[in-house]
């Protein structure tokens, strides 16, 4: 079985760990989301991609879900001391060095696609790990301050300001003039199924959307294209999907997210038990729903989550 699943960073990644798990036969392409990247310290910084890596080849830090496992922050501190920041993003020693090798690759003329793989060559995640597209795409937000409009880029926002204030817009820039990656088109349509993880649907999965060619692709695959939601009980199981929903127009509940991607997008949708009432209005759209227990609580329950989703691309099949 040849799957293909759109990943953001820290759900997308504890999702594919927990698909492995239910099929591990199954070869696996992830198209991974690049909106999220930041120059920092003159450093290229990937956190979706890496995080996706770090967590499929055991490097992960459990706890925070993102950054090197057994990390320490000396060089921070170093940069610190001498004035230069961010001081809000904290990237550790162990980090420090995929940057650097991928900066460096980076500079002597290698696209981000081939940089990605020549990373994964160590970490081995077990799938093959696509960036969305070789060319820059940095989402940012438009965000009221001190009673000034201003444009932060989304990891200011979040890391930074914590979602503090309402995203009164959301803007993937340069999504508009990028290509997808090398691979990421044949990915799809050789794909027997396409999974949406409970990533963020604004600016992980929405930002991959947002590059020329590649929701047209998944949309004309002819294969079922199955999410999972990433609102339970009308709130975000992590992170800020809701802030960001609301910049878009979209309520943060289960059925307004799959009506967001929309049926012409979706062919099946999952929803956790807690809301199952929403299962008639959500088919209703045109969209095939079930409602199943979606938290990631461990690896198991993760697995089980993917193996429902399989199910569902099935039932469509059929």
């Amino acid at each position: 079985m040849r799957i293909v699943v759109l990943a953001g960073g820290i759900g997308g990644a504890r999702f594919l760990r927990g698909l492995k798990q239910a099929a591990p036969g199954a070869d696996v392409t992830v198209i991974g989301n690049t909106g999220d990247d930041i120059h920092l310290f003159g450093l290229k910084v990937c956190p979706d991609l890496d995080t996706v890596m770090y967590t499929l080849g055991g490097g992960i830090d459990e706890e925070q879900g993102w950054g090197r496992e057994d990390e320490s922050f000396r060089v921070k501190e170093e940069l610190a001391a001498y004035g230069v920041g961010p001081e809000w993003f904290g990237l550790g020693d162990r980090d420090f060095a995929t940057h650097i090798v991928r900066t460096q690759m980076l500079a002597a003329g290698y696209p981000l696609s081939a940089v990605t793989e020549a990373l994964c060559a160590r970490w081995k995640p077990g799938v093959r790990l696509l960036p969305m597209s070789d060319d820059r795409v940095e989402t940012h937000v438009a965000v009221t301050l001190d009673g000034e409009r201003r444009v932060v880029h989304f990891q200011e926002y979040w890391v930074r300001l914590r979602a503090s204030v309402d995203a009164e817009a959301v803007v993937p820039v340069g999504a508009e003039q990028a290509k997808p990656g090398p691979g990421v088109l044949e990915a799809i349509a050789a794909a027997d199924v396409i999974l949406f993880p409970p990533s963020n649907p604004v600016v992980s999965v929405g930002t991959i959307l947002a590059v020329p060619g590649i929701r047209e692709a998944i949309a004309e695959a002819g294969v079922p294209v199955v999410g999972l939601s990433p609102i339970v009980g009308g709130a975000p199981v992590r992170g800020m999907a809701d802030k960001v929903l609301a910049a878009v127009g979209v309520e943060a509940t289960a059925s307004a997210v799959a009506r967001h991607y929309g049926s012409g997008l979706l062919d099946g949708w999952l929803v956790d038990s807690v809301d199952a009432s929403v299962v008639d209005e959500v088919e209703a759209a045109g969209i095939r729903c079930r409602a199943v227990p979606l938290m990631m609580t461990d690896t198991d329950a993760t697995a089980e989550m993917a193996r429902a989703a399989l199910a569902l691309a099935e039932e469509v099949r059929a």
